[in-house]
């Protein structure tokens, strides 16, 4: 099934730079196969997002707008770190599994506040398109505290409480972090002055 897979998005090199987001979901699939895909789909395309869940396989070939939001998302919260002086380690887009919970998954983006850890306490997932997978499951799996969803123009934030995940208006580990404002700077149409803004909207919030 590996090389099949392979061969077929070698074959289709489109999908990767196509603007729409691309999925594909498979069924039945062992641990030993998924870690085993994860190094060879990592040495052919090092961009593609795979999460893992009992079996079930999502693997997602990001498009433009997708890769966009989080770089934005990515550099801005850089910049909230900076003017906020929040200590954080970025972890991008690591991949974080469990055999024991057979779980795996690799954000978009994902960070550790205040000290280094083994996992995130904040994981991003970008949603261009209905995953085909429970995400909020596998996360809750591998214990990461926060979830955030970067979908329709708003960030939708999840806190693990005990077994489950319930939805927060606001980030327990970022609290005085406006996602209103991140949001609206995360769609603005140029990069730089996005930055630019809003750093001196920190400033003057944050002074």
């Amino acid at each position: 099934m590996n090389s099949l897979l392979i061969e077929k998005l070698i074959s289709h090199p489109e999908l990767i730079s196509d603007d729409a987001e691309q999925q594909y979901i498979i069924s039945g699939v062992s641990w030993q196969t998924y870690e085993t895909l994860l190094l060879d789909l990592g040495d052919e395309f090092p961009g593609l997002r795979v999460h893992y869940l009992e079996g079930t396989l999502e693997i997602t070939m990001p498009g433009r707008r997708h890769e966009v939001s989080k770089d934005n998302i990515t550099r801005l919260l850089g910049v909230y770190f900076e003017e906020s002086r929040t200590r954080f380690y970025g972890l991008g887009s690591t991949t974080f599994r469990q055999e024991a919970k057979r779980r795996g998954a690799e954000p978009d983006a994902s960070f550790c506040i205040g000290t280094d850890k083994a996992l995130p306490d904040i994981a991003i997932e970008v949603v261009q398109t209905n995953s085909g997978i429970n995400k909020l499951e596998i996360y809750q799996g591998l214990g990461v505290p926060e979830v955030w969803f970067w979908e329709n123009g708003q960030f939708q934030l999840y806190r693990l409480r005990s077994v489950s995940y319930e939805p927060i208006e606001q980030s327990e580990f970022l609290p005085n972090l406006d996602l209103a404002l991140l949001a609206t700077y995360v769609q603005h149409p140029e990069p730089l002055d996005a930055v630019l803004e809003f750093r001196a909207a920190l400033r003057e919030s944050l002074c």
